[in-house]
């Protein structure tokens, strides 16, 4: 049996940008993602804590240290510059893997700068 877990976070981002006119998606700083372990074109959950607005979309490469988290597409409309996110990735383990595994958790300031990285349930 297969059950999706949670995989990793970047928790209480700030949105940077919001660009109506792009194809979609969600722009994340390259070290963030790195921190959170996110791949490009991975499906990501974004939890807006401003305005309780929650969608799914995927992850666009920013430049490294640029702190972007930009939102893209019809995504702009979930959410305004300066409002708080949590960007979620979840992956399906087995029983066994969802045992021993430890979720990324990367913890930011109101500049989306790096404070704490976390391995940890």
């Amino acid at each position: 049996m297969m059950i999706d877990m949670l995989y990793s976070k970047i928790h209480r981002a700030s949105i940077t940008d919001a660009n109506l006119n792009y194809v979609g998606s969600i722009t994340i700083d390259k070290e963030l993602m790195d921190a959170a372990k996110l791949r490009v074109g991975q499906r990501v959950e974004i939890v807006n804590i401003n305005n309780g607005e929650r969608f799914a979309t995927y992850v666009i490469e920013g430049k490294y240290g640029s702190k972007d988290m930009c939102l893209n597409g019809a995504a702009a409309r979930k959410a305004e510059i300066g409002d708080r996110v949590i960007v979620i990735a979840y992956a399906s383990m087995s029983l066994d893997e969802a045992e021993i595994f430890k979720p990324h958790v990367v913890l930011v300031d109101e500049k989306n700068n790096i404070e704490e990285i976390r391995d940890y349930v």
